[in-house]
């Protein structure tokens, strides 16, 4: 254990770290200097401090209070007072200390007291030692249900791609263009993954969908239109009440990816921010894929079209934040859309 020592008299430096040296695993560092022993904290590990009251410039009760300050409360903090100063006591407890020793020094004493505090030190490691132990243990948990989940999504995602060949491509490209405007809009970096990694189930509702009206070459008609709207929330239920954050996100997705930021899309006929994030980023790079791609019922239109179209629907079918995202990181998704039109440089 390492304890440092601050007492401005150098003859009750040598006394501690006499009877401190004596004890097995102790290893003591004397300061007369209380603003030098606050620098050596900072560069070496410290388990127990020894303070006198009584110092000029700086007193006992001042040290313990910067150092906590610096340190935190796990040091454990021994304030040396005389006999008679109860009301120091008083405020050095208040100001961090865990116990004090009275002058005249007792070593007996002393010697009990900082084997209890090395026991107590040891008490707190081996705590600290078993949470990083089960915190390893749960992060090693959540990469393999995390890795499962995303083998459960390619397969589904597969089974969706054997319907229409473009799916796959559609996925990855939407996929791509979400993780650029979350990232624009400021997202940390596990809501940005996990966005990236949910987007790509948003139509995993179309499994349920019959190929006459999923690959229908003309226009849908009422009954046709809302059979295909059901993927929405049945792509919901598929994902839905899972444990896993992936695929909690990827439900979300699914369910609020076609509402509409003016309040006239479905399945809720949400508005404004109501709308969960995911699902108004989704719809952005959904929209933006689906005009720029070759469909059964229409050619691809180039990418300035789809782009404008982002910017004139804008406050109306998008939420403005999303769309300006999506502009912003053109350059970073351009390349997905090579050979269609709008340059990466725009």
């Amino acid at each position: 254990m390492q304890v440092l020592v601050v007492d401005d008299n150098r003859s009750n430096l040598a006394v501690f770290a006499r009877i401190l040296r004596e004890i097995p695993g102790c290893e003591p560092t004397t300061f007369v200097d209380p603003g030098e022993a606050l620098a050596h904290s900072e560069r070496e590990r410290v388990d127990l401090v020894v303070v006198d009251y009584r110092m000029p410039e700086m007193d006992g009760i001042e040290l313990i209070r910067r150092y906590r300050s610096m340190h935190g409360s796990e040091t454990q903090i021994m304030m040396v007072t005389m006999a008679d100063e109860r009301e120091v006591r008083y405020r050095a407890f208040d100001a961090g200390a865990n116990e004090h020793l009275c002058r005249p020094l007792d070593n007996r004493e002393f010697r009990v007291r900082v084997t209890n505090a090395m026991a107590l030190v040891a008490a707190q490691q081996a705590l600290r030692d078993e949470k990083a132990s089960l915190d390893r243990l749960v992060a090693e948990q959540r990469t393999m249900i995390e890795r499962q989940a995303e083998e459960l999504v390619g397969r589904l995602l597969r089974a969706a791609e054997r319907r229409d060949d473009d799916t796959g491509n559609h996925i990855v490209r939407m996929a791509e263009a979400s993780r650029v405007i979350a990232r624009r809009l400021g997202l940390d970096d596990e809501t940005v993954r996990l966005i990236h990694g949910a987007a790509p189930m948003h139509d995993v509702g179309k499994i349920g969908v019959p190929d006459a009206v999923l690959l229908k070459p003309g226009r849908l008609d009422e009954n046709e239109r809302r059979i295909m709207e059901s993927h929405v929330e049945e792509g919901y239920e598929i994902l839905r009440d899972s444990t896993i954050p992936l695929v909690q996100v990827a439900a979300e997705i699914a369910s609020s990816h076609h509402e509409r930021w003016d309040g006239t899309g479905y399945p809720r006929g949400l508005s404004g921010e109501a709308i969960p994030l995911s699902g108004r980023i989704a719809a952005v790079a959904d929209v933006f894929d689906a005009l720029a791609s070759d469909r059964p019922y229409k050619t691809a239109w180039p990418s300035e079209k789809a782009l404008d179209y982002l910017v004139q629907n804008s406050g109306r079918q998008f939420d403005p934040k999303c769309v300006q995202a999506f502009v912003d990181g053109w350059q970073e998704i351009a390349p997905l859309y090579a050979g269609r039109g709008l340059g990466a440089a725009a």
